[in-house]
């Protein structure tokens, strides 16, 4: 009598469901949304498309798991800068943090997030809206906190700080777009620590204005 158990048929491979994510999000970062081929995604991940779609979803789902990976790792620095306890501090950690996300070695450089968001069709509407909304949330924590430091006298009466959150975020997106262009990191850090020591900017809008 035979008593050996063979294997499943049509089982799946196993793989390692965050490296592969890592992979993606690599791909969609060095891409962009509609640039990222599913063949590329699937190679870079190293799974089937049935394996892709067991795990992840959709193209469309992949790129919202991924998008969060980002905000939890690379571009974790805008949830760090808002529990900074000045305002400068914050500008320091968000701008900081710009330079490191942008030049991450072994990573692609530049933004995610303005990678995939500058061109495309209609067809990435969806994720252009979904990336307008994830930066609209980093600017209205940056707000919020300007706006505490102005309550606490952290920050000069009259800053305004909407424009002042513009002005940060700014920025910061500068130094993703040259990040991608070719600066370095050492140039980055230099521009991001000019900024900061003529910090605070005088930013007030004009009476009557809002």
């Amino acid at each position: 009598m035979n008593t050996r158990r063979n294997a499943p048929v049509g089982r799946p491979r196993a793989f390692d469901a965050d490296e592969a994510l890592d992979r993606a999000m690599r791909v969609f970062w060095q891409n962009g949304y509609e640039g990222a081929s599913l063949p590329d995604l699937l190679g870079a991940m190293g799974i089937s498309r049935t394996s892709m779609y067991a795990a992840f979803g959709n193209k469309e789902d992949l790129f919202r798991k991924a998008l969060a990976r980002y905000a939890d790792g690379p571009a974790s620095y805008g949830a760090e800068a808002v529990a900074a306890p000045t305002a400068r501090e914050v500008a320091t950690v968000f701008l900081h943090g710009a330079v490191r996300s942008a030049t991450m070695p072994g990573y692609p450089t530049g933004c995610l997030s303005l990678r995939a968001s500058l061109i495309g069709g209609e067809d990435g509407q969806v994720i252009r809206d979904l990336l307008a909304a994830w930066r609209d949330e980093t600017s209205a924590m940056l707000r919020k906190r300007f706006q505490r430091a102005v309550d606490e006298g952290d920050l000069p009466a009259g800053t305004d700080p909407a424009l002042l959150t513009r002005y940060v975020m700014t920025i910061g997106n500068g130094v993703a777009v040259q990040a991608a262009a070719g600066a370095p990191r050492d140039e980055l850090q230099l521009i991001a620590d000019a900024v900061l020591r003529s910090w605070p900017p005088v930013l007030a809008r004009p009476h009557g204005e809002s």
